[in-house]
């Protein structure tokens, strides 16, 4: 019968091994590929990061899985990440597809009731959004925006200058 704390010196040493070879595996790939492949920038990076994770710990603890398959399979994983990318950055419509786009929540301080309904976000949270903002009342909002990393963007009225940083964004302006 395997312990539950303990099954053997064995498998501990490969656990170190590989572990440290992984690590190692991983860290270059990302040097290689760029800050992009970690950034949390919209959704599909965060579930990139996770995906990578996820790999990781599976080629550390499963015997299963040989160095040089976990090895393939983030390579595997930052390259589609960087295709994605690549192409998200020549072809809106495949930003578009990946990240979506920013919704406006809230204009020139009135709420935009079916925008919230569709992001499934409360009242609450944009009047506290604009309060971390610095911003005492919502007459004096000109736009609270879902950005597509999921964060809330408040833009002060007075502060919106031509209004070019809400180009993009769903919504009336």
């Amino acid at each position: 019968m395997e312990m539950v704390f303990f099954s053997s010196w064995e498998s501990l040493l490969r656990t170190l091994i590989v572990g440290v070879l992984a690590y190692a595996v991983l860290v270059a790939f990302l040097r290689i590929s760029g800050n992009r492949t970690l950034s949390k920038m919209n959704a599909f990076d965060l579930i990139v990061t996770v995906a990578l994770g996820s790999t990781l710990a599976t080629v550390l603890l499963s015997k299963d899985i040989a160095l040089a398959e976990g090895a393939l399979a983030l390579a595997l994983l930052i390259s589609l990440q960087f295709v994605i990318t690549w192409l998200s950055v020549r072809f809106s419509w495949v930003k578009r597809m990946i990240t979506g786009e920013p919704l406006m929540l809230l204009y020139r301080g009135e709420y935009l009731t079916a925008a919230l309904r569709q992001a499934r976000v409360t009242k609450e949270e944009v009047r506290s959004a604009v309060r971390s903002s610095g911003v005492g009342q919502l007459s004096a909002v000109e736009a609270v925006v879902l950005e597509t990393d999921g964060s809330l963007s408040v833009v002060k009225r007075g502060e919106e200058g031509d209004g070019s940083s809400l180009s993009g964004v769903r919504g009336p302006h």
